[in-house]
């Protein structure tokens, strides 16, 4: 579910995963690309929110 998760809204994904103080960090500059590039570096956030659930499965050992 963290992956859907991360489609809407990539910086609560962040946090989910364990690391606050980087979706803290990323959720101005998320917001302000939303703003200037229209949402055209949207995909950039869900990728990184993706790889970072990814690696925190990886390192929990869970393999859903």
């Amino acid at each position: 579910m963290n992956y859907l998760l991360a489609l809407l809204l990539p910086p609560l994904s962040i946090v989910l995963t364990g690391r606050p103080v980087l979706g803290i960090l990323v959720f101005p500059i998320w917001v302000l690309a939303l703003v200037f590039s229209g949402g055209l570096t949207h995909p950039m956030f869900i990728l990184l929110a993706w790889l970072l659930i990814f690696e925190s499965r990886l390192r929990s050992g869970t393999d859903d």
